[in-house]
């Protein structure tokens, strides 16, 4: 008896907890229910017949590899036929708003290039229903093509796409309410690339990643504070976009071979030019061949305008070319508010020294010795060549308010050039230098993880 009235206990324990989950306001359960797999939250439908149509109003839907179990079975097609019916499942039963709809397959086991015809379905019956952030991520043989309903989503404040094919139909208006764009190895042509930013007047964060199709940015996008690029280019220019104050510009990507890199040096002044449009820029990243680019042709000794407003400044510089040397000096010197600086050196293959074995910094720097405001200084990947010792020299001795300066090196380095380094005069009592050698650097990030 004693038995019976425990279990009979537990369970009006177990009904109680689930009541008081139950009680919730719908907002709430809703939030649970958007923290879990999709999987899991239609799965909550079984609990009660009050918890059986809970899942229906789920503003927002993810579908990945988390909504099915992968492991289950070896054969891609059962996985890829599964999923399709999640999708569709989950579709034809919502029926409330859907404020977001991603779709993951970054591990090719989902979506087949055979599926596409069901992707132009869900986007099409998402376009009906004020979709307000919308993420296809592909990893497909062949890009796939959006379909033209997607563009008719005007509710969009938030597009990602990846592994897509773009072509805007002549009857786009743009997006009026996109605030997010993020294009990662998209094809496009360079009107439509041109048409699509010009046209959402509202954009505010602008991702491009691989993008094929043209070599051209050009951005016209008069409310942008946030641009990040990868890849490659053969020029790039801001119109109307004087809002930026994050950038972040990386070129690695396809610019290896000599034949790329030589067409780095078709324009003039393109130091002058890209910051001509960035008047109230404040962190900036220039990532690894995107210092050779500014510094191609003339380098001015300072900016016409200075960048009154950059704070951060991030470098990927090669120390054997004396004018991506001069091109960050040029910054240092047009940036009298910058705190925190970060040096990584860039190593190129078969590099013809261009830096003249006998040179004065001061020359370089020229005009009147212009004290650096910078206070935290990070050096990262020296080799121990003259050139980096000498940068670092100049930086200790024309930066007075200096806090900390933290060099790292790539190779190992003779003791006595980390001698020379630490005795180099400083003209901040305060300046600490800081030498990682590579077992405190890996206890370093060991601690920060």
């Amino acid at each position: 008896m004693g038995r019976k009235r425990s279990k009979s206990t537990h369970l009006t324990i177990k009904d109680a907890e689930l009541d008081r989950i139950s009680c919730l306001p719908g907002h709430v359960i809703d939030q649970i229910l958007s923290l879990m797999p999709i999987k899991e939250a239609v799965r909550t439908s079984v609990l009660s017949s009050s918890w059986r149509n809970k899942w229906y109003t789920l503003p927002n839907l993810v579908f990945n590899k988390h909504c099915i179990s992968v492991a289950a079975s070896k054969y891609t097609s059962v996985i890829n036929n599964k999923f399709l019916r999640i999708v569709d499942h989950v579709l034809l039963q919502h029926s409330g708003p859907i404020n977001k709809f991603m779709l993951s397959d970054n591990e090719n086991c989902l979506i087949r290039v055979c599926d596409v015809s069901d992707v132009h379905r869900w986007v099409l019956h998402l376009s009906r229903r004020s979709i307000k952030e919308l993420l296809l991520h592909f990893w497909l043989d062949k890009r796939y093509k959006i379909p033209l309903s997607l563009f008719s989503c005007q509710s969009l404040r938030h597009l990602s796409l990846s592994c897509c094919q773009l072509k805007l139909p002549t009857t786009f208006e743009g997006f009026k309410n996109l605030q997010y764009l993020h294009l990662e190895e998209v094809t496009l042509a360079q009107d439509d690339f041109e048409n699509m930013i010009s046209g959402c007047p509202l954009l505010d964060h602008l991702v491009l990643m691989k993008i094929d199709g043209f070599s051209q940015i050009n951005v016209h996008a008069p409310n942008l504070s946030t641009f990040q690029f990868y890849g490659k280019f053969e020029d790039i220019s801001f119109q109307n976009s004087s809002q930026i104050y994050t950038v972040y510009v990386d070129l690695s990507i396809y610019l290896n071979s000599k034949s790329n890199q030589s067409k780095l040096h078709g324009c003039s002044s393109n130091l002058l030019k890209f910051f001509a449009h960035q008047p109230h820029i404040q962190f900036l990243e220039i990532g690894y061949y995107f210092l050779k680019y500014l510094a191609a042709d003339d380098v001015p000794v300072k900016l016409p305008a200075p960048c009154i407003s950059l704070c951060e400044l991030s470098l990927c510089i090669n120390f054997n070319d004396l004018k991506e040397i001069s091109a960050a000096l040029c910054l240092l010197r047009s940036s009298p508010n910058l705190k925190k600086l970060e040096i990584f050196a860039r190593i190129e293959e078969e590099t013809v020294l261009l830096t003249p074995t006998s040179y004065c910094w001061e020359d370089i720097f020229s005009g009147p010795a212009m004290p650096i405001q910078v206070q935290h200084v990070t050096i990262d990947g020296i080799s121990g060549i003259r050139s980096e010792l000498d940068f670092i020299r100049f930086l200790l001795r024309y930066s007075p308010v200096l806090e900390k300066m933290i060099v790292k090196h790539v190779v190992n380095v003779q003791p006595e050039l980390i001698t020379e380094l630490l005795r180099f005069k400083r003209a901040s009592d305060e300046a600490e230098v800081i030498y990682l050698e590579k077992e405190e650097e890996a206890s370093e990030q060991s601690e920060a993880g």
